[in-house]
This record gives structure tokens, sequence and C-alpha cells, in this order.
């Protein structure tokens, strides 16, 4: 193989015997799955807002994030519930670029996996021990799901992996919803298919073991536009996509019917500042049609301490160094007004 075995990293298990959670932290978990599944399955009508930074780069800056959440959760309870995203991998279309703490607990350092392993659980547990939030992340590695697994409320599969048969198949073992994203190229009946997939159990191949999954009746879809044949940009959030995914949802005959909208990527054209208009829209959408207020569930919206985007070793505190992102204060202002509208 053309490849070298570097070193073997701990199992799952070790890493959480090293870094647990109390038992108080699996109780704020508990309850907030709940909250969370009732809006999934209609017995909640709260709406559900999975936030924060394209990418979790530095500790200290997506906690700062996290603590302003935490205030403003405060003023928005009765009507939105607030899910950080801390996404400590990133796709790479070409593979070049920053992979997200995973990778690199430290963006100008070398690759360390053991260090990310460490600082990726480190980071999930402080949200959920300092501030009460299970938060969201991508399942970019289906088998690195288990490092997370007892801390997460939501997970993403990507545009890029929607059509892989181990997410699909992981994504079927899960507890928590999963939100299966269109493919790139945007058709939803590859998404439609995934969620067949994750709603049903199979019998598979899982970290060495052969594993029985259940089905999990929570796997969605997320719209987030895409590209066309000529590489520009088309969103899908709009008042008539919502409506063909309904119909998509009742020909498949799914459970559960559920849709977030990613705000940005294509969807936004990576404009960021186009997400405020959009989850407007979508609100606003929402308030016009029974049926969209009943599939659309909430809203994915890319946003940090500050507006924009830098590159590797900028050093701004709180800025990305992936896709850009709105600030905190636009933020804000943001989350107030949809629970204004909601």
């Amino acid at each position: 193989m053309n490849m070298q075995f570097f070193r073997k990293l701990p199992i799952p298990q070790e890493v959480k015997e090293e870094l647990p959670i109390t038992d108080e932290m699996a109780a704020v978990k508990r309850q907030r799955d709940e909250e969370i599944k009732e809006i999934f399955n209609g017995e909640s009508d709260k709406f559900l807002l999975i936030i924060g930074p394209c990418s979790a780069d530095h500790r200290d800056p997506v906690l700062e994030y996290i603590s302003r959440l935490c205030r403003i959760r405060e003023q928005v309870k009765d009507k939105i519930i607030i899910i950080p995203r801390i996404y400590t991998n990133k796709p790479r279309t070409t593979g070049d670029g920053y992979k997200g703490m995973l990778h690199q607990p430290e963006p100008e350092e070398k690759p360390d996996l053991y260090k990310g392993l460490v600082a990726i659980r480190e980071l999930h547990r402080a949200a959920l021990s300092e501030y009460g939030f299970t938060c969201a992340d991508e399942m970019l590695y289906p088998e690195n799901h288990r490092y997370l697994s007892d801390l997460l409320a939501y997970v993403a599969v990507g545009a890029r992996s929607v059509e892989n048969q181990q997410h699909r198949l992981t994504a079927s073992g899960l507890n928590i919803p999963v939100g299966m994203k269109n493919p790139t190229g945007g058709d939803i009946g590859v998404m439609i298919n995934a969620i067949h997939a994750a709603q049903n159990g199979h019998t598979f191949i899982y970290r060495g073991w052969e594993v029985k999954s259940q089905g999990n009746p929570y796997a969605h879809a997320i719209l987030r536009g895409y590209m066309d044949f000529a590489g520009k940009s088309v969103s899908n959030y709009h008042y008539e996509d919502v409506l063909r995914l309904c119909d998509a949802y009742a020909d498949a005959g799914l459970v559960n019917p559920a849709v977030i909208i990613d705000t940005n990527h294509n969807n936004s054209g990576k404009r960021y500042l186009e997400q405020i208009r959009i989850a407007n829209e979508v609100v606003d959408n929402r308030n016009l049609n029974g049926d969209i207020k009943r599939l659309v569930k909430g809203l994915m919206i890319e946003s940090y301490l500050v507006d924009g985007r830098q590159d590797v070793g900028g050093h701004v505190f709180g800025q990305s160094i992936t896709d850009p992102c709105l600030g905190w204060e636009k933020t804000e202002q943001l989350i107030l007004q949809l629970a204004e509208k909601l």
C-alpha cells in the first residue's frame, strides 16, 4: 500500500474514559435530545437554529461565541431551540486546505490526529459542561462518530457524502437527528434515497464489528443549494422548492417529514450577508403556508464573532478561516428578528 501507518490511535472508549461526561451533563443531553426530537416528530412547534462557525478553528473564540449564544438563548427559548455548530471536520473539494480541528488542532501547525481527537472532544465537552449546549457536528468520517456520540445533539451528512453507503448506514444506527444534505448536483432524489436508507435498519461493518442498526426515524433533509452543469450556484430554499420537497416526501412514504434550510453555501452563492434575507424569507414562507410550516423545522446559519473570513495565520479573534460568516452583531439581530416572526 502506498501509505505509511504512522501510529495507532486510541479507540473511542479510551478517549471517553480520559475525558468523561458527568451525570449532570448526561441529564442535560437527554433533556435536549427529547426537546429536539419533539420538533422533528411534530410534538413541538419550536424552531431550530443550527448556528455557528463554518468550522471550529480555535477553542477560545468558539467558546466565546457559544457564551454569547447562551445569553441570547434565554430571550428566545419559548420559540427557538439553539444548537451551536461545532464543526470539527472540514470537507475539501480538492483535498487541499485546512481540514478542521480534528486534523489540525492548531491550524498553523502540522496535522496531529491524536491531539485533534482530544481537542474536539474537549471542545464539545466544554460547550456542554460550561454552557449547557449539546452541539452539531458534521459526520465527515463515520467511524469517528463514537468519539463524540455522548455529546452531540445533531449530525449533518454533507453534500459530498450523502451518496456514500457507510454514511447512510451509520446514520441509521444513531439516536439523534441526522440531516442529509442535497448533493452538490442538486438531485433531491439522491437525498430522499439517503433518508430512506437512514430511516431503516441494516447489518453492516462498523469499526471492525458486524453491527445491526434499528433505523433512525429522525433522519431528514437539508436543502443547501447546488451547482448547475455550467458551474453556477442555484438556490433551492424558495417557496416552490419546499413544496416540491413536500411532494417528494409524500411519494417516498418516509416518516417525520422535515427539512432544515441551509442559508449559506450555494443557497447564498457563498455571499454570507445574504443569509439574513434568506432566513427571513424562509420564515415568511412558513407563515404563509401550513405545509411549509410543518415541513421546515429550522435553519442552518454560518456565524462567528467577526464578519467575513481570513486566511490561516490572520489572527483575527473569532473570524472564520474557511467560508465567510455573519459577525455577532448581525447574528444577534437576526435571531431576535426571527423570534418575533415565529
